[in-house]
């Protein structure tokens, strides 16, 4: 060491951190043409020109971005022959239409059957988009009451000759569980008056049990095993409905059908049934519905109006006509009843839905997928949590990568193993450790020390580079282009308080503080939660007392009056009334999310505030059923409402708000994802208009450290795709912990 020269010294005792945006900037080219040498490019650019031709038939054509994603997935499924590809696609850039080209663009090389896993309130969009793109397609929706017929069909009709029509099967991620209900099924042979004896429906032959006694029928229906013919091996159970039996003529369940119907009542489906007859309005209801709203009277004049037309064809979108058996899980029938590979693309909707080890829609995706020739997954946010989480994924669609490397269940068939070495060699694991004071013996005094690890999010680059580069495609909306989408601001504005609301606001904080200090003292952390959620909410609900009470002990720990009386507008409100003033005058709409409900209920309050000042105002509630509120909200918007208030929960997905180009948070929440989705709601492949995001804080409340912790956030998932916001919440972006400890440090001053 005395050989090395002072300089050594001194460099290493200087401070080596740099920035990651610096980083980029200064190795970004070196690191991205080795990750290219060591990993080439499954798709570089040149299309195929037959691949394109098909696309270009379809009757909504992608735009060129989208184009390429779809190039990508065939190069990487076809030429390549991988297992599955994943569209990590940012919300807004078209995943659904890029993943019904891809499936266009495979059955025109020999895939003929799509099976498509959607969250239940878009099965009904899947089909409408997919009719839309390819009108001669023939669409099953696999998630109604007769899904079971559906399935029975599918089974029959293999070795049929093909038609040469596309097949799109959706079914809605509810219905993926396996598990069925069964009951013993058999042929009674009679042997004598009133006595029957069980034999096998297939080859006859007489059943017995394991002493060779012949069994009798009513023997066999007690059993609750299921059984199997000892000389044909057919199976001797069959599927049954679960729960009691209907007992409902076929005449009322076709009665109670049509009054699903929007303007159809009880009377109005009695005479149509007298008008048409039951087999006519059944085979309509079932195979072609637009032929219903089109119904003609004997004097030839339609049966339904316009308007009602309208009404009808919008609901019936989302409606799914049976007449016969229901209640069967079609995962546990696709995989018990038709062959490896009768479906030959698997598209799952929402993907990253699918990553808990334990989540029986979990299995039954990963059942699916074992069944499909391929996999294409979509996905908005693949790379969001810890490295288990994204572990049980991808082995459930790149089921030989994963083996290959090792990951296999054990001899008992868990995966709790595979899982903890995948976390060890790709994930972040932290060893924390406990030291006691405690007596470790009678006559002695020692400390003791536990250590145990933990998880820690994040994922190593051998992973990315090993399990993700390889099989997936990214799209963000930037890349659709300048001429398809229109511009996207985001605005923060602080509000000043009003006198009376910010000495108020100062001394609730300083008695909540002084509790939450002597209970941290103490220890205690129960007094955490309800301190930070009471000065977030209570400068946008002081038209209320607020009472303050501990979690345990019940002791009122802070009384605060009433500010502001019904009729009074607070600050945030009336910059609300103002921006949306202004957007009327320019002819656009509004979309406000507010998320305080129950004895805090803001939503009522401001709905009555902007009735009160000439605001036509709708407010979206979690009542209206999840696959009515896309209907739910155009029915809105052509009565002519300025506003739509809502809670962000309430659209983070599956939602095409196109109609409110101008957003307004006035609070946010803690999650980053809803806040993302929320905001991007408007902005999407279809806007015409500019779209204003703003976000309401009240200055020198938690609200700011709040806001500032989600735009760190922010911040940081978009430098981790190669972005760095320039706008909106980044103003606010300052280094923290986590949303709560950050709230902490501020109340106790740490």
């Amino acid at each position: 060491m005395n050989d090395l020269p002072q300089s050594f010294f001194q460099a290493t005792n200087a401070p080596m951190a740099i920035g990651l945006t610096e980083f980029i900037n200064e190795f970004g080219e070196e690191l991205l043409d080795s990750l290219n040498r060591s990993n080439p490019p499954v798709y570089t650019g040149n299309p195929s020109v037959i691949r394109q031709q098909v696309m270009d038939g379809l009757e909504r054509q992608p735009f060129p971005a989208q184009a390429e994603v779809v190039q990508a997935v065939a190069a990487l499924l076809l030429d390549r022959n991988e297992q599955a590809a994943i569209i990590n696609a940012e919300m807004g850039t078209g995943k659904t239409m890029m993943a019904i080209a891809a499936a266009a663009v495979l059955h025109n090389e020999g895939y003929r059957r799509t099976l498509v896993i959607a969250p239940p309130h878009l099965v009904y969009k899947w089909r409408r988009e997919i009719l839309e793109t390819i009108p001669d397609a023939r669409v099953w929706v696999l998630n109604g009451p007769d899904t079971l017929i559906k399935l029975l069909k599918l089974r029959d009709q293999i070795g049929e000759a093909y038609d040469g029509r596309q097949e799109f099967f959706i079914l809605g991620r509810v219905r993926m569980r396996m598990g069925y209900h069964w009951r013993p099924a058999c042929w009674p042979r009679r042997l004598r008056e009133r006595q029957y004896l069980a034999t096998c429906s297939d080859c006859g032959r007489v059943l017995e049990d394991q002493e060779g006694n012949q069994i009798t029928a009513e023997e066999f229906h007690r059993e609750e095993r299921r059984r199997s013919c000892p000389h044909c091996q057919s199976q001797l159970w069959t599927l049954m409905r679960p729960g009691k039996v209907d007992n409902s003529t076929r005449r009322s369940t076709l009665s109670k059908s049509m009054c699903r119907i929007p303007t159809i009542g009880p009377v109005r489906a009695e005479r149509l049934l007298n008008d048409f007859g039951e087999d006519f309005l059944v085979s309509m209801l079932i195979d072609n519905v637009s032929e219903f709203i089109n119904l003609i009277d004997a004097q030839g004049n339609f049966v339904f109006s316009d308007r009602q037309a309208k009404r009808m064809e919008r609901a019936m979108a989302n409606i799914e006509f049976g007449f016969g058996e229901g209640g069967y899980q079609p995962t546990e029938f696709i995989k018990r009843y038709l062959p490896d590979g009768y479906f030959d693309l698997l598209v799952v909707d929402e993907g990253h839905e699918y990553k808990n080890s334990g989540s029986a829609q979990g299995q039954a995706m990963g059942v699916l997928a074992c069944k499909a020739r391929k996999t294409v997954l979509l996905t908005g946010t693949l790379m969001g949590g810890y490295a288990d989480d994204l572990f049980y994924l991808l082995f459930r669609i790149l089921t030989h990568r994963m083996i290959e490397d090792g990951y296999r269940p054990n001899s008992r068939g868990s995966m709790a193993p595979a899982a903890m070495s995948f976390m060890r060699d790709h994930g972040v694991l932290k060893d924390i450790y406990t030291e006691r004071d405690n007596e470790s013996h009678k006559t002695a005094k020692g400390k003791k020390l536990s250590v145990r690890t933990v998880k820690a999010p994040g994922f190593g680059p051998k992973g990315i580079h090993r399990f993700v580069l390889p099989f997936t495609v990214f799209l963000k909306l930037k890349d659709i282009g300048g001429n398809i989408l229109p511009t996207y601001q985001e605005e923060f504005i602080d509000i000043a308080m009003s006198a009376e609301q910010a000495l108020a606001y100062q001394q609730l904080a300083g008695k909540l503080t002084q509790a939450l200090r002597q209970a941290l003292a103490r220890r205690d952390t129960t007094l955490l939660g309800v301190v930070l959620n009471v000065l977030l909410a209570w400068p946008d609900c002081c038209f209320r007392a607020e009472i303050v009470k501990h979690p345990r002990s019940k002791d009122t720990l802070a009384l605060v009056p009433t500010i502001f009386a019904d009729n009074e507008v607070m600050p945030k409100e009336q910059a609300l009334l103002d921006l949306c003033f202004t957007e009327k005058a320019k002819g656009r709409k509004v979309l406000a999310y507010s998320v305080y409900t129950g004895t805090r209920d803001t939503t009522s309050r401001l709905k009555r505030l902007l009735e009160q000042n000439g605001l036509k105002v709708a407010v979206l509630r979690a009542s209206v059923d999840t696959a009515r509120r896309e209907d739910w909200i155009l029915d809105q918007v052509d009565r002519g409402i300025d506003v739509l208030i809502t809670n962000p929960e309430l659209v983070k997905t599956g939602l095409d708000l196109l109609d409110f180009p101008t957003i307004a948070f006035l609070q946010t929440g803690y999650n980053v994802y809803t806040l993302q989705q929320a905001a991007r709601r408007s902005w999407r492949i279809g806007q015409k208009h500019a779209v204003r995001v703003i976000f309401f804080g009240y200055a020198g409340s938690s609200q700011m450290t709040c806001l500032q912790l989600m735009a760190k956030k922010i911040a940081v998932a978009q430098s981790t795709s190669g972005d760095v916001p320039e706008s909106g919440l980044d103003s606010l972006n300052q280094d923290g912990d986590s949303v709560e400890m950050a709230l902490a440090r501020q109340l106790i001053g740490v």
